[in-house]
């Protein structure tokens, strides 16, 4: 077991290294398993732990069927302490911020979303779905649900464009006050959409409920950032 463990680290700590000083650059390819077991003189299952290691540190993302991926630097980074929209981190990241809208949908809500909202279970909401950009690129897929008693009658739902906060601000003059968050890691294939879709897998998603003045529920947000394109920090203290 000891020196099956020394091998998986010595695989791992040597490829991480290349990767370190650009042997391996973001995006590219590593040689297949079979190739990494005769260079370093060892078994399959050695490499695949080597790999299991680096993919759970963030430096190689594997595509199964098509191969192991030096990842991407992330697009953006952003801190969890303050309350900001995504549009907001994203250019605070010195990148361009957009986002195209799939969806907007009024419906009744599914039972746990009332319990979670604490609203009754006759309610309903505009659903919102959209991919968010860095650059171009899209860094998460979010679901968003607005109580409807939030917005005016008669509110036409194309005029819900762009970010939500500022949606929020200008037109209901509604300033989002506190938030209360839960991280989940994510693994599945079927939270995007839109060409590259299929290539993604691992997510953060960020479940958040979003409050205004009084505690009134503003937004209950489902946002499912791209693992490797949107990296998150926390500044922790004594």
């Amino acid at each position: 077991m000891a020196r099956g463990a020394t091998l998986v680290s010595k695989v791992s700590t040597d490829l991480r290294r290349a990767i370190s000083l650009g042997e391996y650059a973001p995006g590219d390819r590593l040689p297949i398993e079979a190739d990494l077991a005769s260079t370093y003189g060892v078994s399959r299952a050695t490499v695949r732990a080597a790999l299991r290691q680096l993919e759970a540190t963030s430096l190689v993302r594997t595509q199964h069927g098509v191969g192991t991926f030096v990842a991407d630097t992330p697009a953006v980074r952003a801190g969890l302490e303050r309350l900001d929209s995504i549009s907001g981190s994203i250019r605070a990241s010195g990148r361009e911020a957009g986002m195209v809208y799939r969806s907007r949908t009024v419906r009744p809500l599914l039972p746990d979303e009332a319990a979670k909202m604490g609203l009754s279970a006759e309610s309903s909401a505009l659903e919102v779905r959209r991919s968010i950009l860095a650059d171009g690129e899209v860094v998460a897929y979010s679901y968003d649900l607005l109580p409807m008693s939030l917005l005016p009658e008669d509110f036409p739902l194309e005029e819900l464009d762009g970010s939500i906060f500022t949606f929020l601000r200008e037109r209901l003059d509604i300033i989002p006050e506190r938030a209360i968050a839960e991280i989940h890691a994510v693994s599945s294939q079927h939270i995007g959409w839109g060409p590259d879709a299929s290539s993604n897998s691992l997510y953060v998603l960020l479940d958040q409920l979003h409050y205004g003045a009084g505690d009134r529920l503003l937004l209950y947000s489902r946002t499912y950032f791209i693992e490797g394109r949107y990296a998150f920090t926390i500044v922790r203290s004594t």
